[in-house]
């Protein structure tokens, strides 16, 4: 063979194999991208032809999401429960490209396109794709009870299990119709219902995050509950006198008590001995200052951390954070609901963190699972001892006639939980963030639990958040 011929067959050989490796790549291992890109029409045209899996409540039976015939051989997404399941289920609409919540999250298994290389081949053979079944973690009557006890009320509640880190209940309010989406207009005027609190928006934590600080406190041996500090009130912090609510007046008191009775002075101090440093690995710990490991997209969960007075997010360490401040659940900190749901769920579990996750197993037309989500070790925040010390301190907050979490008491079930109330708004508005986590039964720990209503009148977190935690603890505990 003469060299030029010779020299003409190799590139004809790289040019052809420069095509399959292309094809290749664009049909199996790119397709995903390719799917995904919104400008890919025809990729949205084949889903409008795919019947989607189900998407069940935590029972198997309540159906959140089902698949109905539309015009020609296409399909349109139903959602029975819009009232109840509109933030967590989300909502998918290929004639518009959009998808969110799970029906985003779990779409690959919904539309039976978990194996790419089997897709293709069920293509070549004519045979039609359908989705799989989505089996969720949330309790459908637990979750109602959230919703109900919103009632008109802008906010959220998740509950966990501590042990599993399955969401049981991840309600906000206002929600919306996923079977007839606002338009910008409407979204607006209906309190940005599209949003959904318990992982999107950030609110200052007021002194719930005194557990976070407390943890540290103790896992560190700095502190044990029985150590004194002074309770009056004002102290001076970075700078800046800092006062009690009402500046109630405590002369020495141990951190037991001192978190009961919520004092700000105290846990204050408390944070500044620990310093920037300590205080910063604990909430990282926690989960702060990172996208919360939920099966929900990405741009859906909100980071929780601190930031400048002007909005700016902080690194962990920055000399900008007035620790004191933070240490109390103030200086800009901005955290989610689903973040001090995690918070409570880390203390119930002996100081185990385990992943959050929404769905609990796919499932196949013939009812057979394909996929089950198991639970995950996501940190150790803190000992067993610090754990445990710390949720005795806990259950003082609820069972001591003068704690601050009363409201929250179940007869027969001991509640460990720390009420917390921020001041928002501009300076004599009167408008608070009451908040309230919890764990129950405290002995035995099988919810988690935090609650927080947005923009209250005057309310506080043991008066208005924690008698909604009481009922959706009793909606999730075993009954009898």
């Amino acid at each position: 063979m003469s060299k030029p011929i010779l020299r003409l067959y190799v590139l004809v050989l790289v040019l052809f194999s420069t095509l399959v490796v292309a094809t290749s790549w664009s049909t199996v291992f790119g397709a995903s991208g390719l799917r995904d890109n919104p400008l890919n029409q025809r990729s949205l045209l084949q889903e409008l032809q795919i019947r989607r899996g189900l998407i069940l409540a935590a029972d198997g039976r309540t159906v959140l999401a089902r698949s109905v015939r539309g015009p020609g051989h296409t399909f349109e997404r139903s959602y029975p429960t819009p009232a109840i399941f509109s933030h967590e289920v989300g909502y998918s609409n290929a004639r518009l490209g959009q998808r969110v919540g799970l029906e985003r999250s779990r779409n690959a298994a919904l539309t039976g396109d978990t194996n790419e290389l089997g897709s293709i081949f069920d293509q070549l053979s004519g045979k039609e794709r359908e989705g799989q079944n989505v089996v969720t973690t949330l309790d459908p009557v637990a979750q109602k009870v959230a919703i109900d006890q919103l009632g008109n009320r802008k906010g959220s509640v998740v509950a966990l299990d501590p042990r599993t880190g399955a969401v049981r209940v991840m309600a906000s309010f206002p929600g919306f119709d996923p079977n007839n989406l606002p338009s910008g207009k409407e979204q607006a005027a209906l309190g940005s219902p599209l949003l959904n609190r318990a992982t999107q928006a950030h609110y200052p934590p007021g002194s719930t995050f005194k557990v976070v600080t407390a943890a540290a406190a103790l896992d560190t041996r700095r502190f044990t509950p029985s150590s004194v500090l002074s309770g009056k009130s004002p102290i001076t912090v970075s700078g800046v006198p800092l006062a009690n609510d009402n500046n109630d007046q405590f002369g020495p008191i141990d951190l037991t008590t001192a978190l009961t009775k919520s004092v700000n002075t105290v846990w204050a101090q408390v944070a500044v001995r620990l310093g920037r440093s300590t205080m910063a690995k604990y909430m990282q710990r926690f989960g702060f200052y990172k996208t919360p490991q939920l099966d929900y997209p990405k741009t859906q969960l909100a980071v929780s951390r601190v930031f400048s007075f002007r909005g700016r997010p902080l690194g962990p360490d920055s000399k900008q954070t007035d620790i004191g401040r933070v240490g109390i659940g103030q200086g800009g900190l901005g955290v989610t609901p689903l973040q001090m749901a995690m918070v409570a769920s880390a203390v119930a579990n002996g100081g185990r963190l385990m992943r959050p996750h929404l769905t609990d197993r796919i499932v196949d037309r013939d009812g057979r699972t394909v996929q089950r989500i198991g639970s995950h070790l996501q940190a150790t925040v803190m000992s067993a001892g610090a754990a445990r010390s710390l949720g005795k301190m806990m259950q003082q907050v609820v069972k001591d006639p003068e704690g601050t979490g009363t409201a929250a008491q179940i007869g027969g079930t001991a509640v460990a939980g720390k009420t917390g109330t921020a001041q928002v708004g501009t300076l004599g508005s009167n408008l608070t963030q009451p908040w309230f986590i919890a764990f129950a039964p405290a002995d035995n720990p099988k919810v988690a639990i935090a609650v927080t209503v947005e923009r209250s009148q005057g309310g506080f977190g043991g008066t208005v958040a924690a008698p909604i935690a009481k009922r959706v603890l009793e909606a999730l505990l075993p009954r009898g």
